[in-house]
């Protein structure tokens, strides 16, 4: 009788836990929605309710603090569109083809998400919690993509600071944006600001 209780309660937990995953999901995915749509700033909690079909209550009791909904909305976009693999480009001895390289791949990262990277980016100096987690997230990925670029351009000390203005300037979603704008594709914008970096 007692074994019989004790698995129909694990039963009920595990049920429980499933379908507390499956809104925390649902909370991840509208808020994701909302953000490409119309931006983080202009998102409301009960907007996120409506399109995930729960109370604003459950949007609060899922995720309490701020920063944990961006984080989970966050984990969700990037799952959907995960951040292309730029180790290979370190196996290019010639450093003006490996940036050429890495910046072509990332900029069409870019041009995949530029709905979502224009809105967040845009709006997180408006949004403190979004802001802290872009720091503790984004900030450093691109901070070390930019100091491993860097070493390879810097041959002197005094040179160090320059190169990785100019590597920080290449790998930047602003950068990229403009090039964009003024009608260059991917491969053309990544060629362009490689042969920049390599004459400084």
């Amino acid at each position: 009788m007692n074994v019989m209780s004790s698995e129909k309660r694990k039963y009920e937990l595990r049920v429980r836990a499933d379908r507390q995953a499956a809104t925390r999901e649902r909370i991840a995915v509208a808020t994701a929605e909302l953000h490409e749509e119309v931006g983080p700033a202009r998102t409301t909690i009960a907007e996120i309710a409506r399109r995930a079909g729960v109370q604003r209550l459950t949007v609060y009791n899922n995720f309490p603090q701020e920063q944990d909904l961006f984080a989970a909305c966050q984990q969700h976009f990037r799952t959907e569109h995960p951040l292309p693999d730029l180790s290979a480009a370190f196996a290019i001895d010639d450093q003006g083809e490996r940036l050429e390289w890495l910046l072509a791949t990332l900029y069409g990262w870019y041009r995949r998400t530029e709905r979502m990277s224009t809105n967040v980016r845009r709006d997180r100096e408006l949004v403190p919690a979004l802001d802290a987690l872009m720091k503790e997230t984004a900030d450093i990925e691109l901070a070390r993509l930019t100091d491993a670029l860097a070493d390879s351009f810097a041959t002197r000390t005094r040179d160090r600071s320059e190169a990785r203005a100019a590597v920080a300037l290449a790998l930047d979603f602003w950068t990229w944006r403009r090039l964009a704008k003024e009608g260059l594709d991917d491969a053309a914008a990544a060629r362009l600001i490689a042969t920049m970096v390599c004459c400084v």
